[in-house]
């Protein structure tokens, strides 16, 4: 597959096999449950624009309110959590309508948030509380019940909110694909706006590949937030210029999980778009010179595909990604 290939299908969400990786910083196999916790959440809103609420049982937390939300289990693919932990919390049968947000404390605990729509059953009601929890309710966002265990849901029925009212990005869902570890393919650009816009001439972009012209993927670092692979890899490449350079990491673009395999695939590829600028300009340095590449395995790409150019500099400007936030 060639790279223009390639970088189309991660912009659609679609997924890739993850055959290598081309910086592992030292990375424990996550084993689900055990040493890992990815979780799934529900936002899920009925005709009246009201936001489904469960009461929760745990013994930590009793009588408080949340979303529907917990761990994923061995064997389960993301969307099947989400389908059985919105039946055993809530009663109602649900599908995705796409991922909202990820929230993330690191490689070890991910949780994926999905606005999702009510397919059939009915709330669970206070005679059928259980160990799951002790009732369902729908709530308005101006009315939401005081005793809400964490505030963290809230960005996210917020998020829900404005997505249904003016969706940023495509709908998106998980690629069944397996990972042993949790890595980024990561879509890292740089622009040049030293062309002549006025003249007709179009802003420049480059992407870093790998030697053998693939998109680098980049194991995560252990106990610290998703957001410093790129930093990682940009550190090892351009150690020269390091500090003069921002890594924004823009969102997510496609998420790749199979836990099919417990123990041996319990990992997930997170596709992430990421700008490269310069923090300012100096005497020595203009925000428009390409970074110079100081690792042999890495270089610069310039995308001369127009389409794709395009596309790759809407994602950017519009934010029309999935975000993360790091708790």
């Amino acid at each position: 597959m060639s790279l223009e290939e390639t970088v189309e299908r991660v912009l659609k969400g679609e997924g890739l096999e993850v055959t290598e990786l081309h910086l592992a910083p030292k990375q424990k196999k996550p084993v689900t449950r055990k040493d890992t916790c990815f979780a799934v959440c529900a936002i899920i809103f009925n005709s009246k624009n009201e936001v489904l609420m469960i009461q929760e049982a745990k013994a930590t937390c009793p009588g408080s309110w949340y979303l529907p939300a917990g761990r994923m289990e061995d064997g389960e693919s993301i969307e099947e959590a989400l389908k059985r932990e919105v039946k055993e919390e809530a009663g109602i049968d649900c599908k995705p309508i796409t991922l909202l947000q990820i929230q993330e404390k690191g490689p070890r605990w991910i949780r994926f948030a999905f606005l999702a729509e009510k397919t059939g059953g009915s709330l669970k009601t206070p005679k059928e509380a259980n160990a799951d929890s002790l009732q369902a309710q729908w709530y308005d966002r101006e009315s939401l019940p005081k005793n809400i265990r964490k505030s963290d849901i809230l960005t996210l029925i917020d998020a829900g909110i404005r997505y249904r009212q003016s969706p940023w990005c495509s709908e998106l869902q998980p690629v069944n694909l397996p990972c042993d570890v949790v890595c980024q393919r990561l879509l890292l650009a740089f622009t040049s706006s030293d062309a002549n816009l006025e003249n007709g001439e179009e802003e420049r972009i480059w992407l870093l590949v790998s030697k053998d012209s693939q998109l680098p993927v980049v194991a995560s670092v252990e106990a610290q937030t998703l957001m410093v692979t790129a930093k990682k890899l940009v550190k090892d490449c351009m150690p020269s210029v390091y500090e003069q350079l921002s890594v924004n990491t823009c969102g997510i673009l496609g998420v790749q999980h199979s836990g099919r395999a417990p123990g041996q695939t319990d990992g997930v590829c997170l596709n992430t778009l990421v700008l490269l600028e310069y923090k300012e300009e100096e005497e020595e340095i203009s925000v428009n010179s390409l970074p110079k590449t100081e690792n042999d395995g890495f270089r610069w790409h310039e995308v001369t595909n127009k389409s794709l150019r395009t596309e790759i500099l809407q994602k950017i400007q519009e934010g029309s990604v999935l975000p993360v936030q790091s708790l």
